[in-house]
């Protein structure tokens, strides 16, 4: 069965910081990189960030330099370390393999607000 389960969402003040975090089903996080997405309100699901096997990270240019993907290959879990956050930060985010497969979980709703 195939489950992807993300957490650590919440309310937080711009310039805060959240650390989201994913576990997936072993056969999901042994067999591909791992990405995490957002989407906010009307728009599209976009990818956010994503990490290979190998270690190698890339990271959508709205976030880059704020935002840190890692994962934890023993507990099969794939975080996203968020700081500098920004109101246009605010969405639901979602992990997955990267690319995605059709497994989609229930995502964690990060509101970026004063």
């Amino acid at each position: 069965q195939v489950q992807l389960v993300e957490s650590g969402g919440g309310l937080v003040q711009p310039g805060g910081s959240l650390r989201l975090s994913c576990t997936a089903s072993r056969s999901i996080f042994s067999r591909f990189a791992m990405g995490w997405y957002r989407q906010a309100p009307g728009k599209e699901r976009e990818l956010v960030a994503h990490i290979t096997n190998g270690g190698f990270t890339n990271y959508a240019d709205s976030v880059k330099g704020r935002f840190t993907i890692s994962r934890d290959i023993a507990e099969n879990t794939v975080y996203l370390r968020m700081n500098s956050l920004k109101p246009e930060d605010t969405a639901v985010y979602y992990c997955n393999g990267y690319p995605a497969t059709i497994h989609w979980g229930q995502g964690t709703q990060v509101t970026v607000s004063s």
